[in-house]
C-alpha cells in the first residue's frame, strides 16, 4: 500500500486506466471518481474502476492523499483553483496532461501551504475516450515523464514515481520546458499532421469522387490518431503553441525539400531522402 485515498478527476481513458492499474497492483486502498459527465461517472462506478463517485470536485478530493487530474490541458489549472480550498495538508496533486510548462507554473501558484504539485505525462493512449475505454494494461512498459515544479519535494516526487511504476510505466524526470519541446516534435506534430492529411484528402475534389472511400490499411494506420478527441488536441495546440509552431515550420521545410526533389525528378535525392527516413524509423522499432 502506497496511499490510502486517491481522487481521480476525469475518469476517462487515462484517469480510468490509472485507477484500474493501481487497484490491480494493490497500492491504493480507496479510489474516488470525479467527473462532470454523469453518465460516464456512473459507468466508472458500475465497471469497478472507482469505489465511490462525486460530481463535486471540492467534496471529492476531501481527505485525499493524492489527486490525479486527467482533464483537457486548458482546464487543469481551473480544476486546481477549484479544489484548492479542500486539499488536506500534505496532499499531492499530479496530472496526466501532455503540455507541462504552463500547467506546472500555473498549478504551483495555486497550491495551498503544505500541498505539492508534481507534473506528469504518461506516454500512452488510444484514439478512444471515456471510462468504457479504460484498461489496466494501458501504461505497461510505456514511459511516463515527471516534471516537478517549485512546490514539489523529494517525498512527493518519490510517491508519484512509485504510483506510476506500480501502474507499469517506466518513469523519468525532466524540466517542463524541455518536455514541451520534445513532445511538440514527437507527439503534437504527428497529430497535427494526421488531422491535416485527413482534412486535405477528405476535402479533395477528384472528379467528384469520395477519395476517402478508397483508403486502405496504410492510410488508415497512418491517420489513426486523427480519430482522437478534437477538443483535447485543440487545447494541446494552443497550450504548446510556440513549440508546436516551430515543429510545424521544421516539417514544412522537410516537405518542401521533398517536393523540390520530386519536381526535379531527382532520383538519387529521393532515394537518399526516403532511405534516411527509413533508417530513423527502423531505429525506433
Amino acid at each position: 500500500m502506497i496511499i490510502k485515498r486517491l481522487a481521480v478527476i476525469g475518469v476517462g481513458l487515462i484517469g480510468g486506466s490509472f485507477a484500474m492499474a493501481l487497484r490491480r497492483a494493490g497500492v491504493v486502498d480507496r479510489i474516488i471518481g470525479v467527473d462532470t459527465d454523469a453518465d460516464n461517472l456512473a459507468r466508472s462506478l458500475s465497471l469497478g474502476i472507482v469505489d465511490e463517485i462525486s460530481d463535486d470536485a471540492l467534496s471529492g478530493v476531501s481527505g485525499a492523499d493524492v489527486v490525479f487530474i486527467s482533464v483537457p490541458v486548458c482546464s487543469i489549472a481551473a480544476v486546481v483553483r477549484n479544489i484548492s480550498p479542500s486539499l488536506p495538508a500534505g496532499c499531492i496533486v499530479t496530472d496526466g496532461g501532455s503540455v507541462k510548462s504552463a500547467v506546472v507554473s500555473q498549478c504551483d501558484a495555486l497550491m495551498p501551504p503544505g500541498c505539492r504539485f508534481v507534473g506528469g505525462h504518461p506516454i500512452a493512449g488510444t484514439e478512444h475516450s471515456g471510462a468504457a475505454a479504460a484498461f489496466p494494461e494501458l501504461f505497461a512498459g510505456k514511459r511516463c515523464v515527471l516534471t516537478p515544479g517549485l512546490t514539489a519535494d523529494r517525498e512527493s516526487v518519490e510517491t508519484v514515481l512509485r504510483l506510476w511504476t506500480a501502474a507499469g510505466a517506466v518513469v523519468c524526470s525532466m524540466e517542463s520546458g524541455h518536455h514541451d519541446r520534445i513532445f511538440a516534435e514527437i507527439s503534437h506534430l504527428p497529430h497535427a499532421v494526421a488531422y491535416t492529411l485527413v482534412h486535405a484528402v477528405g476535402t479533395a475534389d477528384v472528379e467528384g469522387e469520395n477519395v476517402l472511400s478508397y483508403s486502405a490499411g496504410g492510410f488508415r494506420d497512418f491517420t489513426r490518431i486523427a480519430s482522437s478527441d478534437p477538443v483535447m488536441w485543440r487545447d494541446i495546440a494552443l497550450m504548446n503553441r510556440d513549440a508546436l509552431l516551430a515543429s510545424i515550420d521544421g516539417f514544412s521545410a522537410s516537405l518542401a525539400e521533398l517536393r523540390r526533389r520530386i519536381d526535379n525528378s531527382d532520383r538519387a535525392g529521393l532515394t537518399e531522402f526516403f532511405t534516411t527516413a527509413k533508417q530513423f524509423r527502423d531505429g525506433i522499432v
